[in-house]
């Protein structure tokens, strides 16, 4: 474990709750009502606001805006590109989650329009998204990754990620059993988290929304990335052990419990990350 790493990362959760960010999100139908509570239980606040007639207006007052492709429309997809050129504009984080991209057209294509015309700040999706957007054929299943690109080595997977950070000028995060982060030239890894985790649906689209919330008090948006993860990660393990065996309804419920309750000693004793 980088001691360094966990010394910043463990003070962001002190820094949500002093500052109390507002985090706009333009996200998942399926998942939102989890990632406002995702939000909520780290101490900031979430908008849900995907009308195009006021996306612009209201991440004007936000601390960090997420995009998500989740459901998409093409009303929401406007609304996306007008919030993330105005968040640009105004220096704001942007963190894409391209949700399902390789898995169709209409999300290919706006996967690609959104990092043409917004650029933004952050690209974190699951290995199979990612791979896709880096220009491999993933063999992406629908918004799951697949079982074969569980098996690509993991140097030519960071390879790819480091390439495409260069190339988009964005910190890059692929998440998968290993999750890897880089800003083309730094890499860290995050082995943090618990199988359960994808027994639920929402747990990639809530840490996205905490990546956002760290982004948002990071100056360093790379560890403001890995934080989110880690955080994640963390608390899909204390959620197994308090509540696994309860079943997926009362882990989802332990899982916003224990963000609620992040401490430091958690990360000072069980985070595992790395830079190399």
């Amino acid at each position: 474990m980088t001691k360094k790493l966990t010394d910043i990362i463990k003070e962001y959760p002190d820094a949500v709750r002093t500052e109390k960010p507002l985090i706009h999100h333009i996200t998942n139908y399926v998942t939102v009502n989890d990632c406002a509570n995702i939000t909520l239980a780290a101490g900031a606040s979430p908008v849900m606001a995907d009308d195009p007639e006021e996306a612009e207006d209201i991440v004007s007052l936000a601390s960090a805006l997420v995009i998500n492709m989740g459901t998409l429309n093409k009303r929401t997809i406007e609304s996306m590109i007008t919030a993330g050129k105005a968040a640009k504009k105004k220096n704001i984080p942007v963190i894409f989650d391209p949700v399902g991209a390789g898995a169709g057209t209409l999300r290919n294509e706006t996967a690609a329009r959104i990092l043409k015309e917004v650029r933004p700040s952050v690209l974190k999706g699951n290995v199979s998204e990612i791979l896709f957007i880096s220009g491999v054929s993933s063999g992406a299943k629908g918004v799951d990754v697949s079982e074969n690109d569980k098996n690509i080595r993991e140097e030519i997977i960071c390879e790819k990620i480091k390439k495409l950070a260069l190339k988009t000028g964005c910190v890059v995060a692929a998440t998968g059993e290993k999750d890897i982060i880089s800003d083309g030239k730094r890499v860290i890894y995050v082995e943090n988290g618990h199988r359960m985790m994808s027994d639920i649906t929402g747990t990639g689209c809530m840490t996205t929304s905490l990546t956002a919330v760290f982004c948002s008090v990071s100056n360093d948006l790379l560890l403001g990335t890995a934080a989110g993860i880690l955080y994640m990660g963390l608390a899909g393990e204390k959620a197994f052990n308090e509540a696994g065996n309860r079943g997926s309804g009362s882990f989802r419920t332990a899982l916003i419990d224990q963000i609620y309750n992040t401490s430091r000693k958690n990360i000072e004793e069980n985070a595992k990350i790395f830079e190399r």
